[in-house]
């Protein structure tokens, strides 16, 4: 019984954890007016047949808070990675010195900063159903324990246990999405 209830908890908590990695992975992307290679993850570029992630075919940096480079390992390859970049749909306008792509982050508006942290607070509320969703699961699981014969004050707390667990995933959601919603409004 306790081995079946460690593994609820262990499931719950992996489930739920992957909801938070997530959410910080898909805030990286959302650019707040600086430069950071992570906006570049999502670019793929045609490597001689097959398609690589950037950081395949280059060096991707930061020189300042408004630039970032890709230095290829190939000179052949810049008119790709443009290519690449401007097919990814980020909004970024790739030039090019003869040595390296060269992009300039613009500085963001006001509407747009707004619209950001709108898609901040989505990509929040998907963690927060995927949190859910793990909370469903784990009190779905004790409830076939409870059938198959648990003692119902066992699983009643360990249900309020879940619900903490829950709390407690939901606060750091709020935190993230809090320390997001800053970065993207400060000017």
């Amino acid at each position: 019984m306790n081995e079946e209830l460690e593994l609820i908890f262990a499931e719950t908590e992996e489930s739920m954890n992957n909801a938070i990695s997530h959410l910080e992975k898909e805030l990286v992307k959302i650019r707040a007016g600086r430069a950071n290679p992570a906006m570049l993850s999502p670019v793929k570029v045609d490597y001689y047949g097959s398609i690589t992630p950037l950081s395949g075919v280059g060096n991707v940096g930061t020189p300042d808070a408004r630039t970032i480079t890709v230095q290829p390992w190939e000179k052949s390859m810049i008119p790709e990675i443009e290519k690449a970049i401007l097919n990814a749909g980020l909004g970024l306008n790739p030039s090019n010195n003869g040595e390296m792509v060269i992009i300039n982050i613009p500085p963001l508006t006001e509407d747009r900063r707004r619209d950001l942290v709108k898609a901040a607070k989505a990509e929040a509320e998907h963690a927060r159903v995927s949190i859910r969703a793990a909370r469903k699961d784990a009190n779905d699981a004790l409830k076939k324990l409870k059938d198959d014969g648990a003692p119902e004050d066992l699983i009643k707390g360990n249900e309020e246990e879940i619900q903490k667990l829950t709390n407690n995933f939901n606060s750091k959601v709020d935190s993230i999405l809090e320390r997001k919603e800053a970065d993207i409004m400060t000017v």
